[in-house]
């Protein structure tokens, strides 16, 4: 809407116009900006923000796994000053950049008091990995226990994930998804055919997942590879629903993609960090030709150079040239916010939602204003907050 009009009132949308209100309030004007609402990074991991520049690009996933495994061994302990001062940084360059909502990973739950002081909202998910495990439903019940000690707010919430097919137990898979099923309005999340190694792994059992399993001493020798692929497995095992975001798909065939549409699953896509993993490039056109609902993360600055949302909406456009800029951008706002279950608050400028939006500068003459959000990388230069403008 060229030249519109919003109307905020305590904090929220009270109308979308053309013209003016005459209600005699306050006017501001914005100048040459694009308004949209803030931005939603489904799939981070702040806790490993301290990693910046210290994990270098791998060709092969497991490669950079180890590599991720060897500098947090070297860091035990989570609440150690650079961990939390890095994490800290990490809301704050988020925020900068035009992020509303996150979908944060965490094994040790460090993020969540550092959320709740920041002005962004977002999910926690308490993320299990456990592979060999003599009960698995005791260790489900702990980790649910942990999450729900921690006191939720209007904007900062917590939930179970799974990390992969290839780290986690069959039964603790079922046990999470057993727990979550206690509270119908929160999300989980899984990383999901991220890498060819893992596609190997459910199919046959071997390759260098199976090598790593065995060399962290977590080998369970009673499993028996599933087959078929890593999002069949879970489908058949009852994993996946609406309620989940499945992270990454770079391995995802048609046939995967249909099973994640028919379930009503997010697909979180991450590319310029699956670059950098050694992961590959995901198939960003057929994950929007499939029908499969498409949010937008930007994985952790382990693997990304920024929390920027922009940056990643431009390796998107680079891959899939034709996909519609709107299509993108709606990725980016609605199709997060309701996969992180805050679609009531965010993700659109409608009445009623909370009045969290964007200014960002566009370039005078600018002809396709959505074609230059997602395709420039812009920067926190050209972002400001609405809500700060007006302050």
């Amino acid at each position: 809407m060229r030249d519109g009009w919003i109307t905020v009132e305590r904090g929220r949308v009270a109308a979308v116009t053309k013209r003016a209100p005459a209600n005699g309030g306050q006017q501001i004007d914005l100048g040459d900006v694009a308004v949209l609402p803030g931005l939603v990074n489904a799939h981070t991991h702040l806790e490993l923000s301290y990693l910046r520049n210290e994990v270098p690009p791998a060709l092969e996933f497991v490669t950079w796994i180890r590599a991720v495994i060897a500098a947090r061994r070297r860091r035990p302990d989570p609440h150690s000053p650079e961990i939390l001062d890095a994490v800290e940084r990490a809301v704050a360059e988020a925020t900068a950049c035009g992020t509303a909502i996150v979908g944060d990973i965490s094994n040790t739950l460090v993020s969540f008091a550092p959320l709740t002081r920041s002005s962004l909202a977002g999910v926690v998910f308490y993320e299990l990995i456990r592979f060999s495990v003599a009960d698995p439903q005791t260790f489900v019940d702990e980790a649910w226990a942990e999450v729900n000690q921690l006191v939720p707010t209007d904007r900062v919430r917590a939930s179970l994930a799974a990390h992969a097919p290839y780290s986690v137990a069959p039964l603790v898979f079922r046990a999470i998804r057993q727990a979550i099923n206690r509270d119908p309005f929160v999300p989980s999340s899984v990383h999901l055919a991220e890498s060819a190694e893992e596609l190997e792994f459910i199919r046959h059992g071997g390759g260098p997942w199976r090598q790593l399993l065995e060399d962290l001493g977590v080998w369970d020798p009673s499993w028996v590879p599933p087959g078929g692929s890593p999002v069949q497995f879970l489908d058949d095992s009852g994993f996946l629903d609406g309620r989940v975001l499945a992270v990454h798909g770079v391995k995802m065939t048609a046939k995967d993609l249909a099973r994640l549409a028919a379930r009503g699953t997010t697909l979180v896509t991450c590319p310029r960090s699956n670059d950098y993993t050694g992961a590959g490039v995901p198939p960003i056109r057929s994950f929007y030709t499939s029908g499969v609902r498409v949010a937008v993360g930007t994985d952790s600055l382990a693997s990304a150079p920024d929390l920027n949302l922009f940056s990643e909406l431009a390796a998107m456009r680079a891959l899939a040239p034709d996909v519609p800029a709107a299509t993108l951008l709606d990725s980016a706002t609605r199709q997060g916010a309701r996969a992180l279950g805050f679609d009531a608050d965010y993700g659109t400028i409608e009445p009623g939602k909370r009045a969290r939006l964007l200014a960002v500068e566009i370039p005078p003459l600018t002809i396709d204003v959505e074609e230059y959000l997602v395709a420039s990388g812009i920067g926190p230069e050209r972002i400001r907050w609405v809500s700060d403008i007006a302050d």
